[in-house]
C-alpha cells in the first residue's frame, strides 16, 4: 500500500512543480539529468545484479535488450518526453492519446516487478520515484503552460490520473504472474532504464564542449545513488 501511495504522490509532486514552475526549462533539464545519474546507478547497482543473480532464467540479456527496444518503440509515441523532448516540435504534433499510450505502458511495465518486493521502500521503487518526478514535472508544464492551445483542460487531469495509476495498475497485475518470471521484468525495465539515463546524459552537448553543471549533476545523482545502495546493503547485514 505505501509503494502505491508513494507512487502516486510522486506523480502528484511532479506535475505540481511542473505547473508552478514548468516555465523554468533550465530546472526541468537539470531534474531530468539529476534523475538520469541516479537512474543508471541504481540500474547497475540493484537492478543488474538482481535481474542476473537469478540462475534458473536464462538469456536475461536479451530481455534487457527488448526493454531497450520497447522504450525506442514507445519513443516514436511519446516524441521523447521522457528526455524533456516537449517543447522542439510543435505540440500539436504530441497527440495527446499517443503521449499518454507510450507514458502509460512505460509506468506500468515499471510497476510489474514491485509485486514482488519484499521490502518497502526498495531501491528499485526509489529509482522509479525519483524517475517519476521530472516526467511528471514535464508533463504539468506541458499540460498547464499550454494556454494559447484551444485543447481544454479536463482531459489534463485524466492524462494526470492516468499516469498515476499506471505503474500501481503493473503492480497489481504482477500479483497475478508465476513469481519466475520476476526476473525477466527486471531485464525489461532495467533496458528501459538503461536506455533512458543513458539518452539523458550522452545527449550532446552544444558543440560537444564540457557542461561542467550537466557532469556535476550527473556526479550527483550517482553519489545519491550509491548512498542510497550502501545504507541498503549495510541494513540488509544487520536485517541477517
Amino acid at each position: 500500500m505505501i509503494s502505491v501511495l508513494l507512487l502516486i504522490l510522486s506523480v502528484i509532486a511532479g506535475v505540481f512543480l511542473g505547473k508552478y514552475f514548468g516555465k523554468k526549462e533550465k530546472l526541468a533539464k537539470n531534474l531530468l539529468i539529476l534523475s538520469a545519474g541516479f537512474l543508471i546507478t541504481i540500474c547497475l547497482n540493484e537492478v543488474f545484479p538482481q535481474v542476473y543473480v537469478s540462475e534458473e532464467s536464462t538469456n536475461l540479456g536479451i530481455f534487457v535488450i527488448l526493454g531497450v527496444l520497447l522504450q525506442m518503440i514507445l519513443e516514436a509515441l511519446t516524441k521523447g518526453f521522457e528526455h524533456g523532448h516537449f517543447h522542439h516540435h510543435n505540440e500539436n504534433n504530441i497527440l495527446p492519446m499517443a503521449l499518454m499510450v507510450g507514458l502509460f505502458i512505460h509506468a506500468f511495465i515499471e510497476g510489474i516487478p514491485l509485486a514482488n518486493e519484499q521490502e518497502t521502500l526498495s531501491p528499485y521503487l526509489l529509482g522509479i520515484l525519483v524517475h517519476n518526478i521530472p516526467i511528471s514535472f514535464i508533463l504539468g508544464a506541458f499540460l498547464f503552460n499550454r494556454n494559447e492551445s484551444k485543447v481544454p483542460s479536463y482531459p489534463s487531469l485524466l492524462i494526470i490520473a492516468l499516469f498515476a495509476s499506471a505503474s500501481p495498475l503493473g503492480m497489481l497485475l504482477g500479483n497475478y504472474f508465476n513469481p519466475d518470471l520476476q526476473p525477466y521484468f527486471l531485464a525489461i525495465v532495467g533496458g528501459i532504464f538503461l536506455h533512458i539515463s543513458s539518452v539523458i546524459i550522452f545527449e550532446s552537448n552544444k558543440n560537444h564542449n564540457i557542461d561542467w553543471t550537466k557532469i556535476g549533476l550527473v556526479i550527483l545523482g550517482v553519489m545519491l545513488a550509491l548512498t542510497m545502495h550502501l545504507f541498503h546493503s549495510h541494513s540488509h547485514i544487520h536485517h541477517h
